[in-house]
């Protein structure tokens, strides 16, 4: 009965229901995109690192997993070689960015081909001249380039030698001397990427070497892959409970907003309801149900909304961003929104709870 009663008050206002409804999914959709942006991005930087093929990865001194600005001398690449039997290839890229989350990186190639055979052309091949740049399928479709057109970066033209399979080193590469010398990092690299002849070594390899190089950050591929989540970047973690703060006051000043009118309508409603015997708790549990329906039905909706906005951010706008969907934040997500609620329709619950009956009766 009391669930009967609950559908039939949200259904006789549709109106405030749709917006309640409305306001919740967006303070979900919006938790679901961050936190679906923050895992594409750090997953994609993941697959792309493992791409190369490499066993252990060398970073300067300060560098931290997403800071590519820090670099290194070239001259610690022999070093590697020579101190280390079962080195089979080291090659040094540098990383130089070109905007917020954009960066072109300069390699090797000759070098880097021995970490895994090299790229994956779908158009054209290496490079020809040292102003050539070869970017992924995902970045000339981005920008509709093919093979022989002319790309601008770093405030010059450059002309596309080759476009290669995604999920490998970076969106945009060039020869690395000239990369070097157009950005004033002449025999500077900013990673340096090491294969072994047996990956089973990777262990005491990394150890031998950390007592040659002790200043330098070394990991495993797998250990320096692990380090791309949302707990290993600071500031994005602070700005993801930021956002989730938030989405939580907007779902409690909403569902305030919406509840209290709700009570104010409903006076006389409730004055019925205590004169036919219903005790404040009873008042107070219909307003409770009707807030958790409305942050259910919100959830779903924010839940479907964030397909909505990973298609527009992957398929339409194809820009540097990369949303996934995060299964276990659909529960987080659909938590939050119904705390968030849950709080906004407290005091409006208490205030229809604590109506006289005949003051109710008698309300115009």
């Amino acid at each position: 009965m009391i669930n009967k009663l609950v559908v039939e008050n949200l259904k006789h206002r549709p109106v405030r229901t749709t917006l309640s409804i409305v306001a919740i999914s967006i303070q979900v959709t919006m938790v679901l995109t961050l936190v679906g942006l923050s895992a594409g991005m750090l997953d994609e930087q993941a697959r792309r690192a493992r791409g190369i093929g490499a066993d252990i990865i060398i970073r300067p001194p300060s560098s931290s997993v997403l800071n590519f600005g820090i670099n290194m001398s070239a001259k610690i690449i022999p070093k590697v070689i020579d101190v280390e039997p079962h080195v089979a290839a080291a090659t040094g890229v540098l990383v130089q960015g070109t905007g917020m989350l954009d960066y072109v990186t300069g390699v090797d190639l000759p070098e880097f081909n021995k970490l895994n055979g090299g790229f994956r052309f779908v158009q054209g091949g290496p490079f020809q001249g040292p102003y050539d740049v070869l970017v992924d399928s995902y970045y000339a479709d981005q920008h509709k380039y093919h093979v022989g057109d002319t790309v601008t970066q770093l405030n010059r033209p450059w002309r596309l030698a080759g476009i290669y399979e995604p999920g490998m080193l970076a969106r945009q590469v060039v020869p690395l001397a000239t990369l070097q010398d157009l950005t004033g990092n002449r025999d500077q690299i900013t990673v340096i990427y090491v294969k072994l002849d047996d990956p089973a070594r990777t262990g005491e390899v990394i150890d031998r070497l950390k007592g040659k190089l002790k200043e330098y950050k070394l990991f495993s591929m797998q250990e320096y892959t692990e380090l791309y989540s949302v707990n290993s970047v600071p500031m994005l973690k602070a700005f993801t409970v930021v956002v989730i703060a938030l989405g939580v006051l907007v779902g409690f000043l909403m569902v305030l907003l919406s509840m209290y009118t709700a009570v104010l309508e409903r006076t006389r409603e409730i004055g019925v309801l205590k004169a036919l015997g219903a005790s404040p708790g009873y008042v107070l549990n219909i307003l409770l149900r009707e807030t958790v329906l409305l942050a259910v039905a919100g959830s779903i909706l924010g839940i479907l909304l964030s397909y909505v906005t990973r298609f527009t951010i992957n398929d339409v706008i194809h820009g540097s961003l990369i949303q996934s969907i995060v299964y276990i934040w659909w529960l987080i997500a659909a938590a939050i929104a119904i705390v968030g609620a849950m709080l906004g329709a407290i005091y409006p619950g208490l205030k229809a709870a604590r109506q006289d009956a005949i003051e109710a009766l008698a309300y115009e």
